[in-house]
């Protein structure tokens, strides 16, 4: 790496928990890095997911027969999927785009690619905790999946297929044994399975906040600014035009989740990514602990003990990234959430949506822009922000750095979507 100033100096662009840790590894490797963000370091998105840090993260959203439950899901306005119709045709090749990457053929080597990516998360958020006195906001767990249905987790269906092929070490346990992981979970739970190896936050904003702080207190820069454009300039680097002036550097990092597309829009770069609205609720009060992640297969959700209460996080809302809220997708966790902790107080609740970076087959996109050589990229992790960040930030800055990176990037490329 040259010791010339500017081509030492790195600009990521998104400063959620992607961001954060690109900056973090960045700025370890020598770099000069300022972050940039209209909104404080992990206050978006990053703030509001389920807590889940999961290495053996392997199963995309699109499955095959996905297709057959949508209509069921659409007419339940308690249902784990809302598509704005207004929004249905803006949407669509996206749309075609995520039902073809459920195809039998294309889900090992999608699976494979997420398990690549999501594998060494745990450990090395471990790694980047350190010494910050903020250890214990990780936690080892199991993901507990359940479901009132005696037959309800298959173990034999494709998903657990894909998983056994991959190593993930995980078994079948009964609705009584679920009960005794955790004592507050219904005794209407009938099957049950859990993943060893997990790990949860117990609150996700605030992970995101000390790795900022460990950022900034080894010399990354903040700059709390409105992006509005990336411009190549004259010296083969770029000009980054923000509401508090333009910025610039030899290599840009764009980290910028759903707002990402649009801001390669305006360089005539396409990409196939959607806002995957999500909620969450957080019973302030709820007087019942879980020990480890539970998921709800029977209506979609996460629930997790946090340091702010219970959280209950998940559902897909498609309307765009700018529609308001429809804070109706959140409340009807309430029902959910006690139908699955019958002891559970849902007097005091913190409703929440955000916005979920979502590439049609699950797999981020992660490299350097085709025609825009040292500005890379590293968005598009949909549900597993949280999960896919430490590693995300590795490759990145391995890229940065010029240095060999033992994987293969082509199932990460931006524009593996686009027709010739």
């Amino acid at each position: 790496m040259t010791d010339d100033k500017q081509n030492n100096k790195v600009l990521v662009l998104g400063a959620g928990i992607v961001g954060i840790c690109n900056a973090l590894a960045l700025r370890e490797k020598g770099f000069e890095v300022t972050l940039i963000d209209k909104n404080e370091p992990s206050d978006a998105t990053s703030y509001g997911n389920a807590g889940v840090i999961s290495p053996w993260a392997c199963i995309p959203q699109s499955m095959p027969g996905l297709w057959k439950k949508v209509p069921k899901w659409l007419l339940d306005p308690s249902g784990p999927l809302s598509i704005r119709w207004s929004y249905l045709p803006q949407m669509a090749p996206w749309l075609v785009e995520f039902l073809k990457s459920g195809h039998p053929k294309r889900l090992p080597a999608i699976s494979d690619a997420m398990l690549t990516l999501n594998r060494p998360n745990l450990d090395l958020y471990k790694q980047l905790l350190q010494g910050t006195g903020a250890e214990d906001l990780i936690k080892d767990c199991y993901y507990l999946y359940v479901s009132r249905n005696p037959s309800g987790i298959n173990l034999t269906s494709l998903e657990w297929k894909l998983r056994k092929e991959r190593g993930v070490p995980f078994e079948q346990i009964s609705g009584n044994e679920a009960k005794d992981l955790e004592p507050d979970l219904s005794p209407d739970i009938q099957s049950a399975a859990i993943i060893k190896s997990q790990g949860r936050t117990v609150n996700p904003g605030r992970l995101g906040k000390v790795l900022a702080a460990k950022a900034m207190g080894l010399g990354v820069s903040f700059l709390k600014a409105e992006i509005t454009k990336i411009t190549p300039n004259d010296r083969n680097g770029y000009d980054v035009l923000t509401d508090q002036g333009t910025q610039n550097a030899n290599s840009v990092v764009l980290t910028a989740g759903v707002w990402s597309a649009n801001l390669l829009k305006k360089l005539g770069v396409r990409v196939s990514l959607e806002a995957e609205r999500g909620y969450h609720l957080v019973f302030k009060d709820p007087g019942v602990t879980l020990t480890n992640s539970i998921l709800d297969s029977d209506n979609k959700f996460v629930s997790s003990s946090m340091e702010m209460g219970m959280r209950s996080a998940g559902t897909a809302e498609f309307a765009g990234i700018d529609a308001p809220p429809d804070y109706r997708r959140a409340q009807v966790f309430k029902k959910h959430a006690k139908s699955l902790f019958p002891k559970l107080n849902t007097d005091s609740v913190d409703e929440w949506m955000g916005r979920r970076p979502s590439p049609p087959d699950s797999v981020p996109y992660i490299g350097e822009v085709p025609g825009f050589p040292r500005l890379f990229y590293g968005f598009g992790h949909g549900h597993l922000g949280l999960t896919g960040a430490p590693m995300t930030a590795r490759m990145i800055t391995a890229l940065v750095s010029n240095e060999p990176l033992n994987i293969d990037m082509t199932p990460y490329r931006l524009d593996r979507f686009n027709k010739p």
